[in-house]
């Protein structure tokens, strides 16, 4: 009789027991990165969409002394987004649009707008964003903590198109930040990864959406650069993208270009005005997929895309749709892969030896799988205090797939390291969105204000309310 009621007891117990554990779990969640090599406990998730609410997390965080991340589409791969027992600060559902000022071509809108919604938006007044990435589905506040460039030659880097925004201290106060109000602060939190405060609303400047003119064209890598000083930068060439072959068969050596110039006859725009979706997906995903297992599969997807690019070539697009690239065929599912990104900078007179360099090292590591490199052009900037681009610069966005082991990690982290070190030879400069596989010496050298950046984190906010890896990583 006894021992049955201690079995009962035990069983009631052990019930009990398993449902703290769930819920404790449910409190506590487990979140990753976009690339899935860096989960993180977190204390909790909390968002909202109104303000005010916005406000008590920070307070209430100020008063437990509980360490906040601020994310939005979480693709930033270093752990910008995540610290340890914090609480996630998910920015995604405050996203409205507040203003569209037509006359001045101004747009204020909350932080967790993506750019497809500005898109939307504005393509119907016939204007345009100036920079964005070239993929449409991030968040603003996360494109400005990052300082995002685009294909555009004359405008770059986004800090210069921000005019304006609000932003949540540490404190809990809400205040102006632009170049004339707490400039200090505008040049920290464009590219500041969120260590400043809460970014609640920005005043972007927009342009005219414009009718372009494809022009493609294939060209070998020591071509390049005097390529684009003479007929890109120097000509009238409004946007502008290049790809550099990865396929064995010329790595490293062969290039297509692809150059957007004003139409002659603009009143061919309302053609054109119909914002792109993406409807076919499956064959760039069959060959993306193909190069991925295999040196064939490298070799026909260069060759596809070569083809691609030289189809548009003469045809038409509009601003706004030149900057809605396709996403979709690149989502990657694997249980024991995964691809990240990297991205180097370097002066346009060094991009030759820069590649043989590269090439010369990448085709002696047998241990990492690179599946594209895209390149852009950013002019120098310095206005961000993180700026990457000390003069102007080629900008070489790198994809690769890799096992999740720890022994994969271990070996491309090694890789990554050999390729900044080239990049720095080369008088260049690397992203910093991504994995924290630079070292704190490489992170000194590509950024001489990482210094002064670290110790105004410590006056901004000397609590540390907003704390991510990427500050633990290279501050501590």
């Amino acid at each position: 009789m006894y021992k049955r009621q201690y079995f009962v007891i035990f069983y009631i117990l052990l019930l009990v027991c398993s449902l703290i554990l769930f819920q404790a779990k449910l409190a506590e969640p487990v979140v990753k990165d976009h690339g899935r090599l860096l989960p993180v406990k977190m204390k909790a998730i909390k968002s909202s969409d109104r303000e005010e609410n916005i406000v008590n997390i920070i307070e209430e965080a100020n008063e437990k002394d509980i360490p906040i991340s601020i994310a939005g589409m979480q693709h930033s791969q270093g752990g910008q987004t995540l610290y340890p027992d914090g609480i996630l600060l998910d920015m995604k559902s405050y996203n409205k649009i507040l203003d569209l000022d037509t006359k001045n071509k101004l747009i204020t809108v909350q932080s967790g707008v993506t750019w497809a919604d500005i898109q939307s938006y504005i393509n119907p007044y016939g204007l345009a964003l100036k920079v964005s990435q070239s993929q449409n589905i991030f968040t603003v506040g996360g494109s400005l903590s990052v300082n995002v460039h685009g294909r555009d030659i004359q405008y770059t880097s986004l800090i210069e198109t921000v005019e304006s925004f609000r932003l949540l201290t540490s404190q809990g106060k809400i205040i102006q930040v632009s170049r004339e109000e707490n400039t200090e602060l505008f040049q920290l939190v464009n590219g500041g990864y969120g260590l400043f405060g809460v970014i609640l609303d920005v005043t972007l400047q927009l342009t005219d959406d414009k009718l372009y003119k494809v022009q493609s064209k294939s060209l070998t890598y020591d071509e390049y650069s005097t390529y684009f000083t003479t007929h890109v930068k120097g000509d009238s060439v409004k946007m502008h993208l290049a790809r550099i072959s990865v396929a064995p068969d010329s790595f490293l050596s062969e290039m297509y270009v692809t150059n957007y110039y004003l139409a002659e006859d603009q009143s061919l725009l309302s053609n054109h005005t119909t914002l792109k979706r993406e409807r076919i997906i499956a064959i760039p995903k069959l060959l993306l997929g193909l190069s991925r297992i295999n040196t064939h599969g490298k070799n026909m997807f260069w060759k596809t895309q070569k083809e691609y690019n030289n189809r548009i070539d003469g045809s038409y697009i509009s601003r706004n749709n030149v900057m809605r690239s396709e996403s979709t065929f690149m989502e990657y599912d694997s249980a024991s892969k995964t691809e990240l990104l990297q991205e180097y900078f370097v002066p346009l007179d060094e991009f030759t030896s820069y590649i043989d360099d590269l090439r010369e090292m990448l085709q002696k590591e047998k241990n990492i799988n690179l599946l594209n490199i895209t390149i852009r052009y950013v002019k120098q900037n310095d206005e961000a205090i993180m700026s990457y681009a000390k003069e102007d610069m080629f900008a070489l966005v790198l994809l690769i797939n890799q096992e999740t082991n720890e022994e994969s990690i271990e070996e491309v982290d090694k890789v990554i390291q050999k390729m900044i070190d080239i990049t720095l030879e080369h008088d260049g400069t690397y992203y910093l969105p991504y994995y924290n596989f630079p070292t704190k010496s490489q992170l000194e050298i590509a950024y001489p204000r990482a210094k002064e950046f670290f110790e105004l984190k410590e006056k901004y906010d000397p609590e540390k309310r907003f704390l991510n890896l990427f500050y633990e990583e290279y501050y501590k």
